[in-house]
């Protein structure tokens, strides 16, 4: 408990946006590097922030291969400086929440121990960087599929990401700051299910699934940090509205549903979101249509 209110008292608060089951505006356009020369850091309540140039000079400074890139769906080469030196010199514990905002809204939910993790056989946190020009190890960032932007000046990345679990929303691109925090579910009670669900419910997997994939764009009851995307159950719930069917049809893949040149929630494979997810996630938002608003009883 004194844990989590130190951190509250931390006082940070993030945003939030990316994907969406309705249309948002279109995506930050491409950046020059030079018109975001820093990103910021808050750990333990203090801030601070680490420039491009700073970045470059550090002696852990690598060139790193990604054989396959989440966002460029092919294999990729960064400049890139380790996560975890940067963050447990500043003071980020194992059982710290980490999260990343980026210039578009969107926001990441990593667990810190994630990002901590040093041991080869698993996934590690990497922060690539363009150079002053644009240009990384591999040249210069191509602008992504089907978007007018290409993910620096900053991408958080992890090399043998499979080893750890580490999903897709968790390699948030144009990375503007990094905060610590207490999870998610936590700080937004009026996300969570009823306390009366045995452990192994069904609804309960899909709030953890929710947190981690569905949250960086979505609020629940008007709680959690997204802005843009909307309200999953305020008015009303997808489920009040959506064939179930359908509507898991819509979570795996958005365009097989309806296609909008302002769509741009990913398609999820079987890897990235299995069909025990996605049954999970709609086991949730059935049950969240019978909680709406007020905090968690």
């Amino acid at each position: 408990m004194a844990h989590v209110t130190r951190r509250v008292r931390a006082g940070v608060a993030a945003i939030a946006v990316a994907l969406a089951l309705v249309s948002l505006p279109p995506m930050v356009a491409r950046l020059n590097a030079a018109e975001v020369p820093a990103v910021s850091f808050t750990i333990e309540g203090r801030a601070f922030s680490l420039d491009r140039e700073a970045l470059l000079k550090r002696p852990d400074l690598t060139v790193i291969d990604v054989p396959d890139d989440v966002s460029y769906h092919r294999p990729m080469r960064y400049k890139a400086v380790p996560l975890a030196p940067i963050l447990a010199d500043h003071g980020l514990a194992a059982d710290d929440h980490l999260e990343v905002a980026a210039l578009d809204g969107f926001v990441a939910q990593l667990p810190a121990a994630l990002v901590l993790e040093t041991r080869p056989d698993r996934a590690r946190a990497w922060l690539a960087l363009s150079t002053a020009d644009g240009a990384t190890a591999d040249g210069d960032w191509p602008t992504l599929p089907d978007k007018d932007a290409d993910p620096g000046p900053f991408y958080v990345v992890w090399t043998n990401a499979a080893a750890s679990g580490v999903t897709q929303e968790q390699w948030p691109y144009q990375v503007a700051s990094f905060t610590a925090t207490v999870p998610l579910l936590d700080r937004f009670p009026p996300m969570r299910v009823a306390e009366t669900l045995p452990a192994d419910a069904p609804e309960r997997k899909g709030e953890q699934v929710f947190a981690v994939q569905c949250a960086a764009c979505h609020k629940i009851n008007g709680a959690g940090p997204a802005e843009l995307g909307p309200d999953l159950n305020l008015p009303m719930n997808p489920t009040e509205y959506v064939q179930p069917a359908a509507l898991k049809k819509l979570i795996r893949n958005t365009k097989s549903v309806r296609s909008w040149p302002g769509s741009v929630m990913p398609a999820f494979s079987a890897d990235e979101l299995s069909d025990a997810d996605i049954d999970h996630i709609v086991a949730y938002l059935t049950h969240m249509a019978g909680r709406k608003a007020g905090p968690a009883k």
